[in-house]
């Protein structure tokens, strides 16, 4: 009915208009569309060029980099501190500390503020104050009200440069762990998620490796102390705020926080050996099922590739969503997934992973995965067509620009831009590099990136309800599920009883 009523309005304001003008459109000339339904003759306009905003930067002597942009829309102010060092270089034998370490920082609290006490102050002033760990980073990010800045901001310096590890909230993080380590066997999609890192990057690889009860029970308070002392220098960190502030002001304050901090050692990532599992048929056995996840694995790029634009419209025309080549035959076409998609994956500092899953009834499972299969293979056979260019270049781009439709996320990425020693103008270039990708280009990297022989085949599922061998794809070899449980905690396993 509001609807109705609206259009009813509608009209009787344009014809009222219209009778106040004394005038009415003119009708078309006989055999041509009318104007205000012909669509396609709306004329477009290239496309701007792309220069968003950028932050000031602001080096200080001890070495550390300061991001800053105004954004005076709302009352907020944002920040955050990334600092060098992840769980790729955490000790092997102790998997899962940086995660403990992310919790435990911020639920201890500081020498002179409890973790408690903290979310009673913050609470009270609707503000927040968060640590987190990453592959390749620790962050603190802190959000206030303009005007509890001051305050807000003083016990995410207090926290960063003065933290208080308690034993009680390591424990507390590795109950919580040990429940993730016991649990990860109940949901098939993150059994594959986690297999597929593995037969890509390596079982033993940090960007796949995953906790045990051994490896969490090993980490110790005097392990987080280490590593923030270790890590939290100013050289090692980049500052980030954006919001209602003058610039100038922002400044002073973070210089009088940060600018006597003494610079420390230059923080050295741990190397990295990529070794993909040999090509074969990979089975994580799930008896409690009825459906597949099928993924086929491999190697994928970094995003200073050169090729990372071909690379990128090539994934769009082949697996970016309903209009992809294998969406619309796997799942449109053939009927054999409830859900199929990949990627063509890129990271800054380490190849990415490239990928081709769906999830189907577990009597589909090998036909699903012959039709992935010849999906892959006809890539590098098949050219993208005029149509599937423009489409897949447009879907890129009128995506990508709201990655940047605010100030905060243009500081943010120029933050990571200057995190991974990526040149600033990165994202502006973006645009024109996609734009130049031609037919040839995407034909060209398909033949050299993606090679259909050297892919792991990943399926999991239940095998005694696949009718298809999975044998018909290759040789078999069944992955170890099992959760080596601590001493005196033998027994049965969740699932299967495998890894």
């Amino acid at each position: 009915m509001r609807r109705a009523l609206v259009c009813l309005l509608s009209i009787a304001a344009l014809s009222g208009w219209a009778a106040a003008q004394n005038t009415v459109p003119a009708p078309p000339m006989p055999g041509s569309p009318a104007p205000w339904t012909n669509w396609k003759s709306v004329p477009i306009p290239p496309l701007p060029a792309f220069h968003p905003k950028q932050p000031t930067k602001i080096v200080l002597a001890n070495g550390m980099t300061i991001f800053l942009q105004e954004d005076h829309e709302l009352p907020f102010i944002n920040g955050f501190v990334i600092i060098r060092g992840g769980s790729r270089d955490e000790p092997a034998s102790k998997t899962g500390m940086l995660d403990m370490y992310g919790q435990a920082w911020r639920t201890s609290g500081s020498t002179t503020m409890s973790g408690d006490q903290m979310d009673t102050t913050l609470e009270l002033k609707a503000a927040k104050i968060e640590t987190d760990s990453g592959d390749d980073d620790t962050t603190l990010t802190w959000t206030s009200f303009t005007q509890n800045f001051d305050q807000v901001f003083g016990m995410a310096e207090d926290l960063l440069l003065h933290p208080r590890f308690q034993q009680s909230k390591l424990d507390l993080a590795r109950r919580q762990e040990a429940t993730s380590i016991v649990r990860r066997n109940d949901d098939p999609q993150a059994i594959a998620d986690r297999e597929a890192q593995m037969l890509a990057y390596g079982k033993d690889n940090p960007y796949a490796r995953i906790p045990e009860f051994a490896t969490i029970n090993a980490v110790t308070l005097a392990d987080f102390s280490a590593w923030h002392k270790r890590t939290v220098t100013p050289n090692n960190m980049i500052v980030g705020v954006s919001g209602d502030f003058n610039t100038a002001q922002m400044e002073a304050k973070l210089r009088a926080a940060f600018g006597k901090l003494p610079r420390g050692p230059k923080f050295v990532p741990t190397p990295v050996t990529f070794t993909p599992a040999p090509p074969a048929v990979y089975l994580a056995q799930k008896s409690d099922v009825n459906q597949s996840n099928v993924w086929f694995v491999g190697l994928g790029t970094t995003r200073n590739n050169p090729d990372y634009y071909a690379l990128s419209v090539m994934n769009t025309i082949f697996s970016g969503g309903f209009g992809s080549r294998l969406f619309q035959d796997v799942r449109t076409k053939l009927g054999l997934a409830y859900s199929v998609y990949g990627a063509y994956g890129a990271d800054y500092d380490h190849p990415g992973m490239f990928f081709v899953a769906a999830a189907t009834k577990s009597g589909s499972t090998v036909p699903a995965a012959q039709a992935m299969l010849q999906q892959v293979r006809d890539l590098r056979t098949d050219p993208p067509t005029p149509t599937e260019l423009k489409n897949a270049k447009d879907q890129i781009l009128n995506s990508w620009i709201f990655r940047f439709d605010t100030p905060g996320k243009v500081l943010r990425q120029q933050a990571t831009l200057a995190f991974y020693n990526y040149p600033p103008d990165y994202i502006e270039k973006f645009r024109d590099g996609i734009e130049k990708v031609t037919a040839a280009d995407v034909s060209r990297v398909a033949n050299k990136y993606v090679h259909p022989s050297k892919l792991a085949i990943l399926v999991v599922g239940n095998a005694a309800q696949f009718g298809t061998p999975l044998t018909t794809l290759g040789p078999v070899k069944q992955l170890n599920l099992t959760i080596p449980m601590p001493p005196g905690q033998q027994g049965a396993q969740p699932g299967d009883g495998q890894r």
